[in-house]
């Protein structure tokens, strides 16, 4: 086949867990991915109203943008944050602007940076963790959510919305997927019947909060004006539709 006369550029993109937490024989384990920057094509995805009314619009745009050899399933969500925020400043530009507190404010979204790689994780020879709850005392392993335990999760929680409308067991179910063993015993019914009965709150809470220190991620926040703390930067609709 000719090869095309046009030339398309694309960017280096560094993963925020630099790859440790994929097997090493995949593309994913050298912490780089290339994307392509945004075409016509992609925003033809991004204004398919399928797209936007079944929730892939996002999904199908990366997978487009992706340039390198990876299985899109297998990334860790902190991952998939990362190259969500190169897409925009490839398609759009690094400038977003947005409300917060009611005021508008700008930034530059290639100024923002990984979060430093917890030693924890970068000591890390397969994506699962160790974690004793302080209260009960059990020991658990966990893992890092990839896409498609979120799509899992997902399709779990649309099932029981199915059978009782007002249920939304959003926590316990994603602790189902994230819980890998309960005292050694990696059979799902005992995982679940921990996490169902005998999970406490405090447990909880403590094992979620340890996740969230350790796991490999995008630091999306921003200093406010006349503020010396960070908060998140809101993720708003014209992240990826400025026009709005």
């Amino acid at each position: 086949m000719e090869e095309s006369k046009f030339k398309l550029p694309t960017a280096e993109i560094e993963l925020p867990s630099r790859g440790i937490l994929y097997p090493k024989e995949t593309e994913l384990a050298k912490g780089k991915i290339e994307m392509k920057y945004m075409t016509a094509k992609e925003e033809d995805i991004l204004t398919n109203q399928s797209y936007i009314k079944n929730g892939t619009v996002l999904d199908k745009l990366l997978k487009s943008l992706i340039a390198s050899p990876i299985n899109y399933d297998d990334l860790l969500i902190g991952d998939k944050n990362a190259i969500m925020v190169a897409a925009r400043v490839l398609g759009y530009g690094s400038d977003y602007t947005f409300e917060y507190n009611g005021e508008s404010h700008t930034v530059d979204l290639s100024q923002v940076e990984n979060k430093e790689l917890n030693e924890v994780v970068s000591k890390a020879t397969t994506n699962e963790f160790t974690f004793t709850l302080p209260k009960s005392k059990n020991t658990v392993t966990f893992k890092l959510l990839t896409h498609k335990d979120e799509q899992n999760i997902n399709r779990e929680l649309e099932g029981l919305k199915k059978i009782n409308k007002d249920s939304s067991p959003e926590l316990s179910t994603r602790l189902k997927y994230i819980i890998t063993s309960v005292e050694g015993s990696r059979e799902t019914k005992d995982i679940r019947d921990f996490i169902d009965n005998y999970l406490l709150a405090q447990d909880s809470r403590a094992l979620r909060e340890y996740i969230r220190e350790i796991q490999p991620d995008v630091d999306l926040t921003f200093f406010p004006d006349g503020s010396s703390d960070r908060v998140s930067i809101p993720i708003g609709v014209n992240f990826f539709w400025p026009d709005i």
